[in-house]
């Protein structure tokens, strides 16, 4: 078991702005995660995206910078037609091909769901906070990396 610290780290937050009074409620969790580990405000910087499936080219930048690691953050919800399938899965594949690829942390918080309540009980209602669990997430895969990394 790994002891979450996010002293000294710079951590970035992808966050859609689509759905954002759910977003917003998500991203309120993962500063306060980050915060609760030590993370300073001003190591952590967000930057707003259009939508989930905007997420991963911003990721993919703040791969290439200072970061540490990054939080995404977004919902998807379930509509009458097949966007939802391409919105979700790309974001997830994108998400992941960027982690694999530049190997970096990530704290996956993309909320999908079938209803507006369902994604709601997932940023900060019945079903906890999937913001908060994304930035614990990405902390604890920093320190995990890097321990792999010093035991190669």
């Amino acid at each position: 078991m790994v002891t979450l610290s996010g002293t000294g780290l710079k951590i970035a937050i992808i966050a859609s702005s689509f759905n954002d009074f759910i977003t917003k409620k998500l991203h309120v969790g993962a500063l306060e995660a980050l915060r609760e580990v030590g993370t300073k405000d001003e190591d952590i910087h967000t930057y707003w995206v259009p939508g989930s499936f905007e997420i991963p080219l911003a990721l993919s930048e703040a791969a290439e910078g200072k970061f540490d690691a990054a939080v995404c953050l977004g919902v998807v919800i379930r509509g009458e037609t097949p966007h939802f399938n391409y919105v979700s899965g790309e974001a997830a594949r994108g998400i992941s091909e960027i982690s694999m690829k530049k190997q970096f942390p990530v704290g996956f918080g993309v909320i999908t769901a079938d209803t507006t309540d369902q994604a709601i009980d997932r940023a900060g209602g019945k079903r906890g906070n999937k913001g908060r669990e994304a930035a614990l997430a990405a902390i604890e895969m920093t320190s995990v990396v890097k321990k792999i990394r010093a035991d190669r």
